[in-house]
């Protein structure tokens, strides 16, 4: 009963938000309430909430003070070279700015910390994206399928959370499995690049050049000419331009090379583990707020700018332990993996490293990748272990699913990227799901063909 349950619960939440009958919030609060009364929880359903608001209220954290960091360092000016070293090469080419989002997206993602990366090319590029008339959905799915593939790389979490449910280093799972996330990335490229496509020959050659005026100045200085000669005065476009304006009161030059240190140094450690990541971007949040806006009412304000998207992301991130607690309390997410190990016919068992980078793509979309890789993992290695598979190996297919995982509502950094590019959810999903799953595909066949995964 828990396994129809479960899957009926996601099935559920998964129509009403595509078919956009309620928002992520509700549908993440209330179905799992009701589907979790269903099972029986009864008053302990209040305990199950608690639990999974208590497991991810470090993220929440994390998702709060890193907004109000990286919101910061927006605002003064670290990122505005990028940005208009981004600008100069993309000039007025919807095509360019597709596949330079990917790269740009890549390239951050190196950091291992998905909010970081969305919060950083949405800033510096969706403004561009307005004004050029690109579709936001475009921003989000090639962001998104860039930092997804990026996510197998050891510090990004599901590496070492396959190495540490079966007792592997985390370099024996990955430095094999390069030439998969390579090719993974040249397919996103391919994506990228076709989608740039389309939107060029939907909008054409535009006139705006971005080398020749500041993003948000247009001729008259309120609208900027943009996509066939139209003009476009956009409260909401001036707004986001004008985040990156470069006569903006929150410039901070003479600071550059502290923020550059301070932001420097904070990856550095993040990389180090020297303490929890929510702690350092508190700390580096409080420095950075002190140095930069020394006046109390400033420091206000900064944290005031940047409100409406702390405030967005973290509801969705304890509406999300709604989920997450009902799915683990009530026993459904261990019920799921059992029967999922259950049905597999031993005919099959030399193929169960396959197998499982197959229904990794699913399962981590519909559960944490902690209920996966330390619930469903251990369950499906010890089976393959009876056909000669070995568990690194194991580990290696478990972690291919990772480009479709990111996609899911119960990660925090996705829902943080449609929040600030304006984007519903839906409509994210609708192109990015099976986009996803294609570059699942293709590294879990890179890593059979060159031996880095058993194949029978």
């Amino acid at each position: 009963m828990l396994v129809v349950l479960g899957f009926l619960m996601v099935a559920t939440f998964m129509y009403l938000i595509m078919s956009k009958r309620a928002t992520p919030v509700v549908g993440l609060i209330l179905i799992p309430v009701a589907f979790g009364l269903i099972a029986g929880a009864g008053t302990d359903i209040g305990d199950m909430i608690v639990d999974g608001v208590e497991s991810l209220a470090p993220t929440a954290a994390l998702l709060f003070f890193a907004i109000i960091f990286f919101g910061i360092m927006i605002d003064v000016g670290l990122f505005d070279p990028l940005v208009r070293l981004i600008l100069r090469l993309v000039r007025d080419d919807p095509a360019r700015l597709v596949i330079g989002t990917a790269v740009l997206a890549m390239v951050v993602s190196l950091d291992g910390d998905g909010s970081t990366t969305f919060i950083i090319t949405t800033s510096a590029l969706l403004p561009l994206y307005l004004k050029l008339k690109v579709s936001p959905v475009v921003l989000t799915v090639v962001a998104g399928l860039a930092n997804a593939t990026m996510n197998i790389i050891p510090w990004g979490g599901p590496t070492v959370r396959a190495a540490s449910a079966l007792g592997l280093s985390p370099s024996d799972v990955f430095v094999p499995m390069i030439p998969s996330l390579v090719v993974g990335l040249v397919v996103v490229l391919g994506f990228a690049a076709h989608l740039g496509f389309v939107e060029r020959r939907r909008l054409g050659k535009l006139t705006w050049k971005p080398d020749l005026m500041p993003l948000g100045a247009g001729p008259s200085g309120v609208g900027t000419t943009v996509g066939r000669g139209t003009d476009t005065t956009d409260g909401e476009v001036g707004r986001l331009a004008a985040g990156l304006d470069p006569d903006r009161p929150t410039l901070r030059p003479r600071l550059l090379p502290f923020n550059a240190i301070l932001t420097v140094a904070l990856l550095v450690v993040l990389g180090l583990d020297i303490l929890p990541i929510p702690v350092l971007f508190m700390i580096a949040a409080g420095i950075a707020l002190a140095v930069n806006f020394p006046r109390v009412v400033d420091q206000s304000a900064a944290i005031a700018r940047h409100s409406s998207s702390i405030v967005s992301v973290v509801a969705m991130v304890f509406a999300a332990a709604v989920l997450t607690g009902v799915f683990q309390g009530t026993g459904m997410v261990e019920s799921m993996a059992l029967w999922l190990t259950g049905v597999v016919p031993d005919a099959l068992g030399p193929f169960l490293a396959v197998i499982t980078g197959l229904l990794s793509i699913p399962m981590t979309f519909f559960m944490t990748n902690d209920a996966f890789y330390f619930g469903v993992l251990p369950v499906l290695a010890e089976t393959a272990a009876q056909y000669g598979i070995e568990p690194v190996e194991m580990a290696r297919a478990s972690i291919t699913g990772q480009p479709v995982h990111m996609q899911s509502p119960l990660v925090p950094a996705i829902l943080l990227l449609v929040t600030l590019a304006g984007v519903p959810l839906a409509d994210h999903h609708r192109k990015v799901l099976w986009r996803a799953g294609v570059v699942s595909v293709v590294m879990l066949v890179v890593g059979v063909v060159l031996g880095q995964i058993p194949f029978g």
